[in-house]
């Protein structure tokens, strides 16, 4: 049923609605609180001690914003309940003039402290409007997801008024078995819970069936997409004949880590079963997972295969292939590059080089899967930067082999239980050493009072012949926001603290052709300091970068703060990484804990446990569902055994066609049709 048909809901609530993605009856149920205010512990104003923390409900009776000596704007309400009055402080937050009038109601959950006075801060707030009676005996209060036009209070009263008769229609889909064996009420139970909770524990119990189902579901669609992918299109069996590959190991002028053999051998072991290879192979930074890929490619190569290497950029395409060139010339093999800028010729003669069904190697961009690019005898494909190609495109350069092994390369690394849901019985191989001679970047968290050092120490570094990049997280300035822009920041460096230096541009509105034209020229020495945006974080390396400067690191996440970082410290001398801002206590400890370590690993952990996964599934596994209710950090035990059971059914039922697993079926096919078909992609 459409939500327009549902009391309380017409057609102005039903679009604002829709930008929600509720659109049903059953969207509206499945709408679940995102968070929870137990106004069950709430204290009276008059009991409120220094030091103590405490939630209050208040009515505001005054409020205003205060000017401090320093610059720093504090909004300030009184709020007052039936035993007395107390002063709330936002520093930094005079935007809550806007949105907090006299006369409403206020939940306030913060630390007393005493400033002239009795004062709360308030690390959480609700404002209930001039209504409070959502309250009215101590209850739970479900704060839900809302929108422009929305507040979470219209939404929780029109989920209120339709939850009585919406509840007998939800019907039960998991098997009872599997209800009693994980503990997990029944679904109309736990909808129940979620949205009218006795208690912040029930609304828990609530959460934990609706976070398992979507697991469950997730597990099971991976399962069944990889067991098509892998097992019933069988893949090639490749022998390791150590002939190419033993020859390249004899020939390196370094050592390989321990992390590049093990991978190495697991992925030697994957090609030379029979099964089609489908591993990811995630590394740091610089942490050498290129030449894993030209090890692979060897091994291909060696059975008489061609295989394809697909970068994001031609830019990237082309650092790839000159390593490969630097690295395979010693052995006698010589890599093709086919990008979207080949001249006729070029073109014509790569072309040629892939019909014959000689061995090769071919490293590209998109240009490997437009129609005209044919291979003779595909065996391998290796994505790079695999989350910046869509399912489509990687299916697209597997349709050009007769079923070849896949190897996905991912410089973003991914927490484990991240990975064991995102990826499904995908094979992970992880590289976490640093190859020898690479130095670590010193990072350093530097307060706007000391950006004349800053910059002064960068221009230092340009001195003595380096270069550097200064990032800032948006192009242009805004009335909107005080951030310094790229564009003005440019102007004002290249005639100030960096006046003599060869200072260039960079971001996303720049033309592609222009952007490779300017990195270039940065990787050639021709440019001494880039000024760009997030533009750079998938780059090319310079080994001649030592310093980077990032403004405002606060609106960057941790995960990205490492991949920029990640340009800098790609040869033997010492590097620095600088963040430059000021910030309220949150992104101070983010930003300390980036600057503590230069492991992606635990990095990534602490990215995706701060900001959560956000749109994980998103265009790299474009349709795919998306979690409303399971953290991948906080379920990760709920998540192993989901994987389990996902298994188990699986194994015992393939195709689900067992009456016990109807309603999974059913539901499986309602809600991820769209995924059922892209999950099939090797």
């Amino acid at each position: 049923m459409p939500v327009t048909y549902l009391k309380g809901v017409g057609p102005m609530r039903a679009e604002a609605l829709g930008r929600l993605g509720i659109r049903t009856a059953r969207d509206l149920l499945f709408h679940v609180p995102h968070r929870y205010e137990d106004a069950s512990t709430v204290r009276p104003i008059s009991s409120l001690e220094p030091g103590m923390d405490a939630t209050i409900v208040g009515r505001v009776i005054s409020k205003g914003i205060i000017p401090t000596r320093r610059g720093l704007r504090i909004f300030q309400a009184v709020v007052r309940d039936e035993s007395g009055i107390i002063e709330a402080s936002w520093p930094g937050q005079p935007f809550l003039d806007r949105v907090i009038a006299k006369e409403d109601t206020l939940l306030l959950t913060g630390t007393v402290r005493f400033y002239h006075g009795r004062q709360l801060q308030p690390r959480e707030y609700v404002n209930l409007g001039t209504d409070a009676a959502g309250l009215a005996g101590g209850r739970v209060l479900s704060v839900y997801p809302a929108t422009e036009g929305l507040s979470f209070k219209v939404i929780r009263g029109i989920i209120e008024s339709q939850l009585d008769s919406l509840l007998p229609l939800v019907r039960e889909f998991l098997p009872p078995s599997l209800l009693r064996e994980m503990s997990l009420v029944l679904l109309p139970d736990a909808l129940r819970m979620l949205h009218r909770p006795a208690s912040i524990a029930e609304a828990m119990r609530g959460r934990t069936r609706l976070a398992f189902e979507e697991l469950l579901f997730v597990h099971i669609l991976q399962r069944r997409a990889n067991r098509l992918a892998r097992e019933k299109r069988a893949g090639t069996a490749f022998t390791n004949r150590r002939q190419l590959t033993s020859a390249l190991k004899e020939s390196l002028p370094f050592t390989l880590t321990k992390s590049q053999t093990g991978a190495i051998r697991e992925i030697f072991a994957d090609m030379c079963s029979d099964r089609k290879m489908h591993r990811l192979l995630q590394g740091d930074v610089g942490s050498g997972k290129t030449i894993v890929a030209v090890f692979a490619s060897l091994l291909a190569m060696e059975n008489g295969y061609q295989a394809a290497i697909m970068a994001p950029t031609e830019l990237l395409a082309e650092q790839h292939f000159m390593t490969a060139s630097h690295l395979l010339g010693t052995i006698g093999v010589e890599p093709v590059l086919v990008t979207g800028s080949l001249t006729g010729r070029a073109r014509a003669a790569a072309a040629e080089r892939m019909a014959s069904p000689a061995p090769l190697l071919v490293i590209g961009t998109h240009a490997l899967i437009q129609q005209g690019t044919e291979f003779a005898r595909l065996g391998l494909v290796t994505v790079d930067e695999q989350h910046r190609f869509g399912v489509e495109h990687r299916a697209a350069l597997s349709a050009k082999g007769d079923s070849p092994d896949v190897l996905l390369m991912s410089a973003t690394p991914i927490p484990r239980s991240v990975a064991l849901t995102r990826f499904g019985d995908l094979d992970v191989s992880a590289l976490r050493e640093r190859p020898a001679g690479r130095q670590p970047v010193t990072t350093v968290v530097r307060p706007e009072k000391g950006r004349e050092k800053a910059l002064a120490f960068v221009r230092r570094e340009l001195d003595t012949g380096r270069q550097g990049y200064v990032v800032y997280p948006v192009i242009e300035e805004s009335e909107k926001t005080d951030l310094k822009a790229a564009t003005t920041m440019h102007q004002e460096l290249s005639m100030g603290v960096f006046a003599g230096k060869t200072v260039a541009l960079l971001h996303g509105r720049i033309p592609a052709a222009e952007r490779d034209s300017i990195m270039r020229r940065f990787r050639d020495g021709a440019i001494d300091v880039l000024v760009a945006t997030t533009v750079i974080e998938v780059g090319i390396d310079v080994a001649n970068a030592s310093v980077m400067l990032i403004e405002h690191p606060e609106r960057f996440g941790l995960s990205q703060l490492h991949q920029l970082r990640g340009r800098v410290g790609r040869g033997a001398e010492a590097s620095y990484c600088i963040l430059l801002g000021d910030y309220g206590p949150d992104s101070a400890e983010r930003l300390e804990i980036f600057a503590s370590t230069d492991d992606g690993f635990e990095i990534a952990e602490a990215d995706y446990r701060i900001r959560g996964y956000g749109n994980m599934f998103g265009e790299e596994q474009s349709g795919a569902p998306l979690f409303k209710v399971a953290d991948l950090i906080r379920d990760e035990a709920l998540n192993l055994e989901a994987r389990q059971v996902a298994e188990r059914i699986l194994d015992s039922d393939p195709e689900l066609q067992l009456p016990e697993h109807a309603g999974i079926r059913k539901v499986l096919s309602a809600r991820y049709s769209r995924a059922l078909e892209l999950f099939r992609v090797g």
